[in-house]
């Protein structure tokens, strides 16, 4: 059992910067790959970007690409989202989950995750 906390989530104006986090406990993240999703009010959760267990490989959304970049590290357990020069429709709830690295399917399925964070909260303000 993976249990995931996001945190660094708030209210920042268009164009701004905001790093969020997500600190995992029960298990060690080495052995799964990482998302961020995000889901705003009325709308499905979408995939945002998503890390594999080494670090190695990234996917990007295309809306987040060359504004938003991931990371991870392993020894602290954690995974990070750069947001840089947000927008009013980055606005929504995000949401760190883990997948096993022998679960297969697309990476951008919210099916295909095994363990989900409860969320924080980023609004951009015009």
């Amino acid at each position: 059992q993976v249990q995931l906390v996001e945190s660094g989530g708030g209210l920042v104006q268009a164009g701004g910067s905001l790093r969020l986090s997500c600190a995992a406990s029960g298990r060690t993240l080495s052995s799964y790959r990482m998302g961020w999703f995000r889901q705003a009010p009325g709308k499905e959760r979408e995939f945002v970007t998503s890390i594999s267990a080494s670090g190695g490989s990234t996917y990007y959304a295309e809306f987040v690409k060359g504004r938003f970049t991931i990371s991870r590290d392993n020894a602290k357990n954690t995974v990070s989202l750069q947001m840089n020069s947000l927008k009013p429709e980055d606005t929504a709830v995000y949401y760190c989950a883990a997948r096993r690295i022998d679960r297969g399917g697309s990476v951008y399925s919210t099916g295909n995750y095994n363990y989900w964070g409860q969320g924080t909260q980023v609004t951009v303000s015009p």
